[in-house]
C-alpha cells in the first residue's frame, strides 16, 4: 500500500433507512442528503420501495428515483433489502415455499435496482428458526447450507441477465443467521466465488464488534478486515456500545471513535472502499431532531474520513 492511497480520502455516504416512512420519495430524500448532509453518495433502502408492488408503480418510482438522483448529483452506490425484509426468515425459512418467495422477492429486488440506475443489490440473506430449548446451534444443517448456495448462485444468475454488477451478503451477529464469523464468510465467498454475478461483503460496525457473541477483546474490525479485505467492498458504521445491535448515530456515546474507525480501514486497506453511515430511529422520534443529529454525525464522519 503506498502513501497516497493510506492518506487518501474514504468515500463516505448514507444508507437511507433512516428515511423511511419519513422521507420516503426522492425529492424528499435527494433535499435531505445534499442539503441539509451534504452528502452526494447513497445506499438506496428498500424499505422506501417494495419491489412486490406492481410493474407500472414500480416502474414509475424506479424511473423517478434514477432522474432525481442525477438532477442532484447523488451516486447510488447500492440497495439493501431494508427493515421489513429483514424482519422475515427470507432463504432459510424452514418452508421451502417461503425460500422460493423469498428468491423470487430479490429478483423483483435486482429488476427495480437495474431500472432505477443501481448497479448493486444486497442485505442479510435470512434466519434459521429458533429451537424450542432456546439453545443455538453452531452452524447451518449441511443440507440447508448447500441449497442456500444453489440459491446464491441462480440469483447470481437473475442478477447478470438484470445488467447488475456485484451482490452482497452482509454477516450479521446471530448465530441463526449466515454467516456470522470471519470463517464462515470466507467460506461462502469461496462457495460461490464461480457465480455469474460476484457476491461480495458489506460488514457492518455494530455486527462484527458484538461482545455477547465474539468476546470482549474483540472490540474492533480487524480480524474482519484483515481476514476477508479482498471480498469485502462496503463498509456501514454506526455508533454502538458492542453489547447490542445500537445503529446509533455519532450524537449517542458509545464505543466507535471516527478517527480510530478511519485510521483502522487505512491500516488494513479497506479506506478506498466506501463507508455508509447505517442508523434507525424510533418512528415517534421528531423528524427535525433527527436531521439535526444526522447533520452532527455526517460532519464528524466527513472529517475523520477526509
Amino acid at each position: 500500500m503506498n502513501d497516497a492511497t493510506t492518506h487518501a480520502p474514504i468515500p463516505f455516504g448514507i444508507n437511507l433507512g433512516f428515511c423511511t416512512k419519513r422521507w420516503v420519495t426522492p425529492e424528499l430524500w435527494t433535499a435531505v442528503v445534499r442539503e441539509r448532509l451534504g452528502l452526494d453518495l447513497v445506499q438506496f433502502s428498500l424499505d422506501l420501495v417494495d419491489p412486490m408492488w406492481p410493474d407500472a408503480i414500480v416502474d414509475r418510482h424506479a424511473s423517478d428515483i434514477r432522474r432525481m438522483a442525477e438532477a442532484a448529483g447523488i451516486t447510488i452506490h447500492s440497495a439493501f433489502i431494508g427493515l421489513a425484509h429483514y424482519s422475515f426468515n427470507q432463504l432459510l425459512h424452514p418452508d421451502p415455499a417461503v425460500r422460493n418467495y423469498a428468491e423470487y422477492w430479490l429478483g423483483r429486488a435486482y429488476r427495480f435496482a437495474a431500472l432505477a440506475g443501481i448497479p448493486r443489490v444486497g442485505g442479510p440473506l435470512g434466519a434459521i428458526p429458533a429451537r424450542l430449548d432456546g439453545s443455538e446451534a453452531e452452524a447451518l444443517d449441511e443440507a440447508d447450507y448447500g441449497e442456500l448456495i444453489t440459491r446464491l448462485h441462480r440469483l447470481g444468475e437473475r442478477a447478470a441477465a438484470e445488467g447488475l454488477a456485484e451482490l452482497y451478503v452482509e454477516p450479521t451477529p446471530l448465530r441463526r443467521e449466515w454467516p456470522w464469523n470471519v470463517d464462515q464468510a470466507r467460506q461462502m465467498m469461496s462457495d460461490t466465488a464461480d457465480s455469474a454475478v460476484p457476491w461480495r461483503l458489506c460488514v457492518d460496525w455494530g455486527h462484527g464488534t458484538f461482545a455477547p457473541l465474539y468476546g470482549e477483546d474483540h472490540g474492533n474490525m480487524e480480524p474482519w478486515f484483515r481476514g476477508l479485505g479482498d471480498v469485502i467492498t462496503a463498509v456501514h458504521i454506526q455508533q454502538t456500545d458492542f453489547l447490542l445491535d445500537r445503529h446509533w448515530d455519532f450524537t449517542v456515546p458509545g464505543k466507535v471513535d471516527p478517527v480510530e474507525a478511519a485510521a483502522l480501514m487505512r491500516r488494513t486497506g479497506i479506506a478506498p472502499k466506501p463507508v455508509f453511515l447505517e442508523v434507525f430511529y424510533p418512528f415517534e422520534e421528531d423528524s427535525a431532531s433527527i436531521l439535526n443529529a444526522l447533520e452532527t454525525s455526517c460532519a464528524r464522519l466527513k472529517q475523520a474520513l477526509a
